[in-house]
């Protein structure tokens, strides 16, 4: 299903994201009232309380590429019965003034504020799946970070160079590594903001960096964020006893720390231009990444926002 109106490139504001959701209403025929920006960084994700779904938009041309998979993904663990989110029953994606949007059936929350052991269950369910018909894209998180550089807004040519140079560095230091845990299919950005309190249990989203790859990868996110965040508790702790394997004492951790760090600085790159309440967080993530200064915290983005 498709609808354009929009020239190629537009900047994704906020009356351009009005514009998609009154698409939807039209296209999927459910009801938009009430609307409720959840989060804006790679997607546009909303509530649509009065229909019990949720809206992904994709934000970037980087996550346009990635919908088919992450469609195909979400069947294969609805298949394999891991708690995760539902696709809306509805030929998807959608493509409304240029942009790929999905529809998903909102999870019923309510339940026990998911912790580091919830993560470490699905994790262990996610990782013992044989891979899906067709297999999974290796994992290749240069190429997606490059892909982020290759379309800056708002952010200085002399820091995109910077990154680009970084992307090098790491490029290198990752074909050294030797890793512990066997590769194969991971969730790839498994981190606490992607599980939801589903009155049943916690159930885990967001499958835009899944792919086939080292399963060390799908620690590393609580890892980097006992280490980047105030986050309250210790949901790290919990998630290395849960799957059994402690990430930040294994040899290769610095090298995927920073590979993280990097992630988490160039998701914004591709629509820092129209999120300038997100810029003081993102070059503060810049600055501190830049530095080397690895105690220095950070905000996550809603929070900034």
């Amino acid at each position: 299903m498709t609808s354009r109106t929009s020239p190629p490139g537009a900047r994704i504001t906020d009356e351009r994201l009005h514009a998609v959701l009154a698409g939807v209403q039209t296209m999927a025929g459910v009801d938009v009232t009430g609307v409720q920006l959840i989060k804006f960084t790679n997607n546009a994700v909303f509530a649509l309380p009065a229909a019990g779904v949720v809206v992904r938009i994709a934000a970037s041309a980087t996550i346009a590429d990635r919908v088919d998979k992450v469609i195909r993904v979400a069947r294969w663990l609805e298949h394999g019965d891991v708690p995760a989110v539902r696709l809306f029953d509805l030929d998807q994606p959608l493509i409304i003034d240029g942009l790929h949007v999905t529809l998903w059936d909102e999870a019923a929350s309510g339940g026990p504020a998911p912790t580091g052991g919830d993560l470490a269950v699905i994790l262990r369910q996610w990782h013992q799946l044989a891979p899906p018909e067709g297999g999974l894209p290796a994992w290749a998180p240069m190429a997606e970070i490059r892909g982020r550089l290759t379309e800056p807004d708002g952010v200085g040519a002399g820091d995109v160079a910077y990154l680009r140079d970084e992307c090098d560095r790491l490029q290198e230091q990752l074909g050294n590594l030797s890793y512990d845990l066997p590769a194969g299919p991971i969730h790839g950005d498994a981190f606490m903001g992607n599980l939801i309190d589903g009155v049943a249990g916690a159930v885990i989203c967001d499958f835009d960096s899944s792919c086939e790859g080292p399963r060390e990868w799908d620690l590393v996110p609580l890892a980097v964020g006992k280490l980047r965040f105030d986050y309250p508790g210790d949901d790290y702790g919990a998630l290395a006893r849960g799957y059994g394997f402690d990430v930040i004492s294994w040899p290769g951790f610095p090298v995927l720390r920073r590979l993280r760090e990097l992630k988490l600085v160039t998701s914004l790159v591709p629509v820092l231009g129209s999120r300038a309440v997100l810029r003081p967080q993102w070059q503060r993530r810049l600055d501190t990444y830049r530095d080397g200064n690895q105690k220095a915290r950070w905000s996550t983005y809603v929070r900034a926002a």
